[in-house]
């Protein structure tokens, strides 16, 4: 119980043994009546220390080892909670930055629940519906714009600057839509909207919706005046009401729906660039704030015109000042000369915007805790020195762990402090050390105890040692030895259930009918209440051989030493008793029954109030054999050590059975402070065990969430980037790919099926029919023949994916341009597949939708950008093109480029030639109908022609 490091203790016991062994040799070796027994009892005494000292070194190494035990499992939940917290973190942020707060919390819980019942599982409905999360807003602004002359900009840019060129324009708008409390939406392209007033509503959002309009026209004409760049910026507002939510099962964005979402699109569409184009119902909510002008109608939008509302341009009340203070046209362009490409000088002033890299708060915490400040000695010192002292001799990995300045850790060290156990707890009840929950109470009681085995090994040794004592102190009388070969034998069963696990390779060879017994030692590890019945069947053994000597002896007899003449002592005085009993094995039955006491402390895991019982009992008769049946024995030594007068004889005090008795109540004490300590670190461990455990997995669902949701943003080869131990955050994500296959698929009968009535909650049931759309597409991509498509983005009943984005480069140019190829034929399926779940669709809604596809194939570049809401997405000429082959397309038909027809004609499909069409932004384009009702035989170049 000493403060002391082990090598410490065991040197002190040792140090203690020895001398007491000297010096009892030394002063009974000269008596010439004590020869005869000295060497008997310095046996017995050599195996009494010794005995006792391994018992003292096991139960110290035990507890040295849990008390070790906990505090690494202590450090270990301290660092999963710190992981748990961090993974909250990352997946809260990360949540926020797809959806607000309100819904995140809903989707969450369904996220959470679908993890628990099984990976990529739906949890059971009572409708055939899947879940749908959106809401109703009224009272809302939506602001739409778009980058004038950026695409003939971004064709000359290369990868990187492209992506750094959108992630500071596009984050520039989002630093100003948070000044004046707009909410980013989406980004499309270089098209950009937002919305105030969601999700908490706001009166000003009107006038939030302007103040940022104009604030984004101001940032473009300061970029196009520093850089000569011609850029410009085309926006539109209008104020009403609008469906907001997310739709589909991956790739989840927030988005608004509604008539009013459409004709603020068209407002920027018909607007002027560098002026904010409004609607009258915004400018009524404006309430004068802005001087506003006609927009007249040679901008219209067919939309606008159709819808023959009054429209109007704000005026920039700045505009003036702008104009008088002049502007440094060409800032950059002159003083870095004529040579350097408009991307360059863009890039290049864009950079001094500082715009934060996506998902910089995804900061991967791989350490624990953190290693800035050293641990004071006196943190460890406050539950034992030979913490401190362990710690010195620990190796850097242990160092490494306790360095830390978290003010929990701290707390860590209070709960192991021993003294913690009496003061009050949220988990324990202070004075009986159980658990405050029942169920937790109840899986402790239960829980298995491999070591058993060991606690009954070490049990058995002490046996041994008093057989061992009491054969050298005794005549050896065969009563004895046939109760201990009895008792020797019982326990050798024993033993051998607890250790027959490691007889397996021995009985596997023998009869099938032993095969059995290897189960046993399993048996005793694992069932509480044999366990139980066999430690107090082991323990009431030992009680029971530590007395059995003096059962030799009668319960009473006239000592012959009190009635013998001192004056015809003779120094032969025999020291046994009538009956060749010795009477110097008196003594040495209180030490076995000390030893008696110790083997119940071997027991670790055994319950406190076993223990106390045990041990009471064993108190109780000891002291009855040694203070009442047998106390004349004790007489009877006090009369042979002093043979003069009475009045020459030692006090009371000093007389064996007092001293005998003495002991027993200080071991039974120490003993109990002993049990209850080990109680406590028992509890504990299994506590720490236990928290642990759930922290673990509860970081493991976290991590499967924050997982789950980077890969709902980003495609599954590119989510490393943002969260392994490499990850970089200095750079933007971008890469480009030679051959992409783009797929746009839209379904345009949606826009006249869509109405907002009382009917159908202004619009909210149109919804659910295009989310089950959309989920069912998306549903496709979990078949492994589609793992190559990704998808990019939904736009209205617009669907996008494209293929060829996780395809490596190889070593062999041939292979990779087969390879290019090859996953456009997986496209076509998909659009296929599209198709069919969309007549499925009909089937079940009694609807007739039909599906327009556009594909196109060839360079794009991908990167992630964003702070505020990241996003991964798609640019280049491809993307562009097969956004017109789906506008221009047929419905039912998948419309693509010669070049594309020329390459699915390669795999095996069939094309129709369309003809020569007008394409917006492209002029006359060649385009072909894939024959997809075909299969894919002979060549089809007849029809490609």
């Amino acid at each position: 119980m000493l403060p002391l490091g082990m090598r410490d203790a065991v040197v002190a016991g040792l140090a203690s043994s020895l001398s007491h062994l000297l010096v009892l040799g030394l002063y009974l070796g000269p008596q010439p009546d004590s020869r005869p027994a000295l060497l008997p009892q310095l046996a017995a005494n050599a195996v009494l220390f010794l005995s006792g000292n391994a018992v003292g070194a096991y139960h110290k190494a035990l507890m040295e080892r849990a008390l070790r035990a906990t505090f690494r499992e202590a450090l270990s939940s301290l660092h999963s909670r710190r992981r748990l917290d961090t993974e909250k973190k990352h997946q809260e942020h990360l949540l926020l930055s797809i959806l607000p707060a309100y819904l995140a919390r809903e989707m969450k819980a369904e996220i959470m629940a679908r993890l628990q019942a099984g990976q990529g599982s739906r949890p059971e409905s009572t409708n055939n519906f899947h879940s749908l999360y959106v809401k109703r807003h009224q009272g809302v602004s939506v602001l739409y714009a778009d980058i004038v002359g950026f695409t003939r900009l971004a064709s000359e840019c290369s990868p990187k600057e492209l992506v750094l060129m959108l992630n500071e324009l596009f984050g520039k708008f989002d630093q100003i839509a948070k000044e004046h409390e707009c909410m980013r939406i989406k980004i499309l392209g270089d098209c950009y909207y937002c919305v105030s007033g969601l999700p908490l509503s706001l009166p000003d959002h009107a006038i939030n919706c302007v103040r940022m309009g104009l604030d984004m026209c101001r940032a473009i004409r300061k970029l196009r005046a520093a850089t000569g760049v011609d850029i410009n910026m085309r926006v539109g507002v209008h104020s009403g009401s609008v469906l907001c939510g997310v739709i589909g099962l991956q790739k989840w964005q927030y988005d608004v729906w509604s008539h009013d979402v459409t004709l603020a699109n068209h407002m920027e569409a018909g607007g002027v660039p560098g002026r904010v184009h409004i609607t009258g119902a915004t400018l009524a909510l404006l309430a004068g704030a802005y001087a506003v002008e006609d927009a007249g109608t040679e901008h219209r939008d067919p939309y606008l015109r159709e819808l023959g509302e009054p429209t109007y341009l704000v005026i920039d009340p700045r505009a003036k000042e702008e104009d008088e203070k002049g502007t440094a046209g060409g800032l950059l362009s002159s003083l870095e000369g004529p040579k350097l490409r408009p991307s360059l000088l863009m890039t290049r002033y864009l950079e001094s915007w500082g715009a934060a890299k996506p998902f910089a708060h995804l900061s991967h915490v791989d350490s624990p805790v953190s290693t800035s400040t050293p641990l004071p000695e006196k943190a460890l010192a406050s539950f034992g020195p030979q913490w401190s002292l362990d710690r010195a001799r620990s190796p850097r990995g242990l160092d490494d762990e306790l360095d830390t300045g978290d003010a929990k850790f701290f707390q860590v060290i209070e709960q192991l402090n021993s003294q913690k156990q009496w003061k009050q707890s949220k988990d324990f009840n202070p004075l009986t050390l159980y658990f405050r929950e029942k169920e937790m109470e109840k899986e402790y009681r239960l829980s298995a105890l491999p070591a058993f085995k060991y606690y009954a090994a070490c049990t058995f040794l002490v046996f041994l040692s008093n057989f061992i004592i009491q054969m050298l102190v005794t005549n050896r009388p065969p009563a004895l030895a046939i109760t201990y070969s009895v008792t020797f034998l019982l326990f050798l069963l024993l033993l051998f259930v607890c250790f027959s696990e490691h007889l397996t390779r021995c009985v596997l060879k023998g009869p099938k009918m032993l095969h059995w017994l290897p189960a046993l030692s399993g048996l005793v590890a694992t069932r509480p209440g044999l366990r139980v019945a066999l430690g107090t069947a082991t323990i009431l053994l030992v009680f029971a051989m530590a007395i059995t000597s003096l059962f030799f002896f009668p319960a009473s007899l006239d000592c012959p030493f009190r009635t013998r003449n001192v004056s015809s002592m003779t120094f032969n005085l025999s020291w046994e008793l009538p009956g060749s009993l010795p009477l110097i094995s008196v003594p040495y039955s209180m030490h076995c029954c000390v030893l008696g006491f110790l083997s119940c402390s071997l027991f670790l895991h055994m319950s406190f109030e076993l223990k106390l019982l045990l041990l009471l009992l064993w108190l109780v008769a000891s002291c009855s054999i040694f203070l009442h049946s047998h106390a004349w024995l004790s007489d009877c030594l006090i009369a042979r050590l002093y043979l003069g007068p009475l009045d020459s004889r030692p006090g009371v005090l000093k007389e064996p059975k007092l001293m005998g008795a003495m002991s027993f109540f200080i071991f039974f004490f120490t003993l109990l402070v002993l049990a209850r300590q080990n109680e406590y670190y028992c509890r504990l461990d299994f506590l720490w065990k236990k928290k642990l455990r759930q922290e673990r997995e509860e970081t493991e669902t976290m991590e499967n969430l924050t997982r789950l949701l980077l890969e709902n943003v980003l495609p599954a080869h590119v989510a490393p980037q943002f969260i392994g131990q490499n990850r970089r955050n200095e750079d933007l994500y971008h890469q480009s790919y030679e051959c992409v296959c783009v797929l746009f698929a839209s379904v345009p009968e949606f826009k006249e099926f869509y109405s907002e009535s009382d009917i159908n909650h202004e619009g909210l049931e149109c919804l659910r029919l295009l989310n089950e759309i959309i989920a069912d597409f998306d549903e496709l991509l979990s078949k492994p023949k589609f793992s190559g498509v990704e998808k990019i983005k939904t736009i209205c009943s617009t669907y996008m994916a494209a293929t060829g984005l996780n395809a490596t480069s190889g070593q062999d140019a041939q292979q990779d341009a087969e390879r290019s190829c090859s996953h456009l034929g997986t496209m076509v399926e998909f659009a296929v597949a599209l198709g069919s779940k969309l007549d499925i669709i009909n089937k079940h809604s009694f609807n007739n939708f039909r599906l327009r596809v556009g594909l196109n194939h060839g360079p794009v570049v991908a990167g992630v950008i964003g702070a505020q809401k990241p996003q991964y997405d798609i640019w280049g000429n491809t993307v562009n093109v097969a956004s017109r082959m789906e506008s221009t397309g047929v419905l039912g038909k998948i419309q693509v480029t010669e070049e594309t027809a020329w390459a699915l004609q390669s795999l095996g499909y069939t094309c129709s030639r369309r003809g020569v069409i007008k394409v917006k932004g492209k002029g006359q384009l060649c385009t072909y109908f894939l024959n997809t009702d075909l299969t894919r035989t002979g060549p089809p170049s007849a029809t490609l022609g």
